[in-house]
């Protein structure tokens, strides 16, 4: 593998540094959504009063960093505009989190993360118009239940590489199932049932901590963290990922249409109440309609969750169009990137991957895959 060198891997260790000091969806994320979920569905409607954890990173302290770091010293053109756009973003989220749960929020949000399409609003709506309303969900998985299946598939992965660095915890803090860093978190109350649980698996670990390790196996070490963008593409692929295991239910698939269409409410003024009102009326339940709700209204105004769905829309039309899937696995980058990730890889830049994806090694995972990419979007449920 052809090196970088000494001062371009010093930018990306830099840059890579600055972006582990933040916990960012950590720190926008309500401490006390359980229990404001809690009285929401019990009938108390006045206007959240979310509770959020102490900055981890001083907004000011991470834009003095940024100031330090001149990533147009960097030698490599690819690997230049890389970190120069990854340099743009930490700086769009130093910004976020000094105006954190303030009206200032949501533009830095928008910037950040982009605005409903009218195209991706109207495929989300065909898809609450055309999916049927899920039957009665299965069985409630516990916590310890959902971390005895956790480590199951992290041991999977360990068969692979022994040395490989993953873990998972249950924790009292986050609402959702979620990965930091290297950690599977596992909320106390988890909201999964068991026709479910090993589609958060390949979403969560098959996806988010195999592009983690892979990528941190690289020599640019932002690879690991997550290049500029790469959000989308992550949690497109990571929708994938459950379209590939075989349970990606119409609840799923609805779920991910209701957050674009309250991404696209709130961002057009409509308030907490009425966009959980919109989901009920639709047929939402009522706790998932408030979770749904929540984490759109975090922060200020998240507009993440738009995400899932125009993530995956855009890679079942890459894979439609014979786009490879491979190189999506050697770190976290947006689609758009892969260009750039291909120019690394013809210049010998890229070390192999240490694991592949589970989900890609399913017996049914090609042609379920290749089944989604040409077939309305309404229609590639399990």
């Amino acid at each position: 593998m052809r090196a970088f060198s000494e001062n371009d891997r010093h930018v990306d260790a830099d840059l890579a540094a600055l972006g582990d000091s933040m916990r960012f969806l950590l720190d926008v994320t309500p401490m006390n959504a359980s229990q404001v979920r809690a009285r929401w569905v019990a009938g108390d409607h006045c206007e959240p009063d979310f509770a959020y954890r102490e900055l981890s990173t001083d907004p000011d302290v991470l834009k003095a960093g940024l100031a330090r770091i001149d990533v147009n010293t960097v030698d490599d053109p690819t690997l230049r505009s890389l970190l120069a756009a990854k340099h743009r973003e930490l700086t769009q989220q130093a910004e976020m989190m000094r105006a954190r749960n303030t009206s200032d929020f949501l533009p830095l949000a928008i910037e950040h993360y982009g605005a409903v399409t009218p195209a991706l609003r109207d495929i989300a709506r065909q898809v609450m118009d055309e999916v049927p309303l899920p039957e009665a969900s299965g069985d409630p998985v516990s916590a310890e239940d959902f971390l005895v299946l956790a480590q199951a598939e992290i041991d999977w992965y360990h068969r692979q590489d022994p040395d490989v660095v993953m873990h998972a915890e249950i924790r009292e803090d986050v609402s959702g199932v979620m990965v930091s860093h290297d950690t599977l978190l596992v909320p106390s109350g988890i909201p999964c049932t068991a026709d479910r649980a090993n589609a958060l698996l390949q979403h969560e670990v098959g996806t988010h901590l195999v592009t983690q390790v892979n990528g941190s196996a690289q020599q640019i070490t932002c690879l690991g963290r997550g290049l500029a963008g790469c959000d989308e593409t992550q949690e497109g692929l990571a929708v994938l990922g459950e379209v590939a295991s075989g349970q990606f239910t119409r609840a799923r698939l609805r779920q991910l249409a209701g957050r674009v269409l309250v991404v696209d409410a709130m961002t057009h003024g409509t308030p907490f109440d009425e966009c959980w009102q919109q989901l009920v009326s639709r047929g939402t339940k009522r706790g998932s309609a408030f979770t749904t709700v929540m984490r759109v209204f975090r922060g200020g105004g998240l507009t993440k969750d738009a995400c899932y769905l125009r993530g995956l829309v855009d890679l079942l039309s890459h894979i439609k169009h014979g786009g490879r899937l491979d190189l999506m696995f050697r770190g976290k980058f947006a689609l758009r990137d892969l260009g750039l990730v291909e120019q690394l890889e013809r210049d010998g830049r890229l070390a192999p991957p240490r694991l592949e994806a589970h989900w890609l090694a399913m017996p049914d995972a090609p042609e379920r895959l290749a089944r989604a990419a040409t077939t309305p979007l309404a229609q590639i449920v399990a």
